[in-house]
């Protein structure tokens, strides 16, 4: 057998969401260079401020401003730094009590090197540049010889003009993924436009695509068969929120595809009919692009439907 694949991917997923009156204020103070808290009901200023009592689980508003000079109660040191990550050069992960506040703010902070940082050492806000309402406008912390502030925090009313009330968090997972030995013959066989899978020598099913191992009997199923390419469609669904840098125009269906020969049915995109006529029983066949290892779509084949009870075990 050739070597086994190994390919980059990217699982990627930019959350947004709406932000309530807590929250609005503390990423809105941001951009304003203001810090702000909220006083739980023990008295404790919480930084970042909570929309909900850490201990009662009760509502809190009260905001209050807290000072951008803090203390260092506890560090670990980042010598490669990430992509996407507060600075590119190495720098240490702080958790900083700012002055005011009872709780600590997670953050960077830019130090020469590890023998540089210290708990109990005095750190101050570096801001960034060009400020939005995020917490990336703290672009990090840097060392300051300053004193603490023993002030009490000053009340604030959480206002200013043009709040900010949602925010995307990028999320965004990196890594090598390696599909073994079995799927590696899966692959291959898709590149000259055949699909395999691998029959349980016990029960007989014939897995696509397959996984090396029957998920029922947990033995291993190192028998090839080729299945399809044709096949009927079990379930779909209809997508009509086009997803990021997939050029589909929407609405489009999505359905779980018995290919003939197959005990496990799966997922493909369906074309060359209306959404709205797509149906459970469908004969459909795949459809390759020049140059593409994976079937574009499938489309109706043309045949009479398939009868309910030769799928209905695959649904």
């Amino acid at each position: 057998m050739s070597e086994v694949l190994t390919a980059p991917l990217v699982v990627e997923f930019p959350f947004t969401r709406s932000l309530g009156p807590v929250q609005s204020a503390f990423l809105t103070g941001l951009r304003e260079r203001t810090v702000l808290g909220v006083t739980a009901s023990d008295g404790r200023v919480v930084v970042p401020p909570t929309e909900y009592d850490p201990v009662t689980a009760e509502e809190i508003r009260e905001l209050v401003e807290v000072g951008t000079g803090g203390t260092v109660t506890t560090w670990a040191w980042n010598p490669s730094p990430r992509r996407g990550q507060p600075l590119t050069t190495p720098f240490a992960w702080v958790l900083v009590r700012l002055d005011g506040a009872d709780t600590a703010l997670l953050h960077a902070l830019d130090a020469p090197g590890p023998d540089a940082v210290r708990t109990g050492m005095r750190v101050r806000v570096r801001w960034a540049a060009e400020r939005i309402g995020a917490i990336t406008d703290i672009a990090c912390f840097e060392p300051d010889d300053g004193a603490a502030d023993e002030g009490r925090p000053a009340a604030h009313s959480g206002a200013f003009a043009d709040a900010v009330t949602g925010i995307t968090t990028p999320t965004r997972l990196d890594y090598t993924y390696s599909p073994g030995r079995t799927q590696t013959r899966y692959l291959q066989a898709l590149t000259d436009h055949r699909i395999v899978g691998e029959r349980c020598p016990s029960c007989r099913k014939v897995y696509v695509p397959p996984r090396g191992a029957c998920p029922t009997c947990g033995v291993a199923t190192d028998t090839q068969v080729e299945v399809g390419p044709r096949g009927t469609v079990t379930t779909f669904c209809i997508v009509n929120i086009k997803a990021k840098n997939l050029d589909i125009e929407v609405p489009y269906v999505y359905a779980h595809i018995a290919l003939d020969g197959a005990d496990l049915a799966l997922h493909a995109r369906i074309g060359g009919i209306p959404y709205d006529r797509v149906r459970m029983g469908l004969r459909v066949e795949p459809v390759w692009t020049d140059g593409s290892r994976f079937p574009d779509h499938y489309r109706p084949t043309g045949e009479p439907d398939a009868d309910y009870d030769s799928y209905k075990e695959l649904i």
